[in-house]
């Protein structure tokens, strides 16, 4: 029996025309019967890097009975010249993320995905506290089972205060072990399975895993990376869904 939550995430791979650029992570969100790719905003555009892909591929199941059963889905990122994501502002800046409406009828009929919904966001009564444990599902390095097209896992725990913005930013800190290609995973904290709204997906969506937090004045030789990395608040979700 497959995890739900492994089936919530998306492999992405970007391309500019035909020529195969980066590896990232994304997953799906719905809200109002409209379904959502969620990922980061550098992986659709990134101008420090020079990275300007014009489309992007996400693996899909296709047979319910044979998850070793995909398909490449291709998504254009520009209609008419302009970009077709949505990303997010804040009194800090610009915000790390980024989604993409993906219209249901253009996926095969047999197409095997879960989706978070906004009763999946953090509320405020929940209570997250510094070294809560959290997973990050997603591609690193692009590695996942090749053969059933499934995700991985990686431990990680709430490294910052999660009710305060860290350095103002809209994002919180985790401490895992992360590598490039999970940019624009979840960040999730298991729940109660008596969350009804739930049903069978009882994960909380707390942010999206944006990158690795390092010091510019780190020397290389004596000391070792931070381990440290950006999610932001995934409830930016709800205002990038909106109509």
């Amino acid at each position: 029996m497959i995890e739900p939550l492994l089936l919530t995430a998306a492999n992405i791979l970007t391309f500019k025309q035909q020529r195969p650029l980066t590896n990232a992570s994304g997953f799906f969100f719905e809200r109002d019967e409209r379904l959502f790719l969620v990922t980061s905003r550098h992986v659709v555009i990134d101008e420090p890097s020079k990275h300007f892909p014009d489309r992007i591929e996400i693996e899909l199941h296709i047979d319910p009975d044979n998850l070793a059963r995909s398909t490449g889905f291709s998504i254009p990122l520009y209609r008419d010249g302009e970009s077709i994501w949505r990303q997010g502002l804040d009194t800090a800046g610009e915000i790390d993320v980024a989604v993409i409406e993906i219209r249901r009828s253009a996926l095969p009929d047999t197409s095997v995905y879960r989706a978070f919904t906004p009763d999946h966001l953090h509320r405020p009564p929940d209570l997250v506290e510094v070294g809560t444990a959290t997973l990050i599902v997603g591609f690193p390095l692009g590695f996942h089972d090749a053969l059933h097209h499934m995700p991985v896992v990686r431990h990680a725990v709430v490294a910052s205060s999660f009710g305060l913005r860290f350095q103002g930013e809209g994002y919180f800190l985790t401490d895992a072990r992360t590598h490039r290609g999970t940019s624009g995973a979840p960040v999730v904290v298991r729940v109660s399975e008596e969350e009804p709204k739930l049903g069978d997906l009882p994960w909380m969506l707390l942010g999206v895993h944006s990158a690795r937090l390092d010091l510019a004045n780190r020397d290389l030789v004596l000391d070792e990376a931070l381990g440290l990395n950006c999610a932001w608040y995934a409830d930016i979700l709800t205002t990038l869904t909106e109509r």
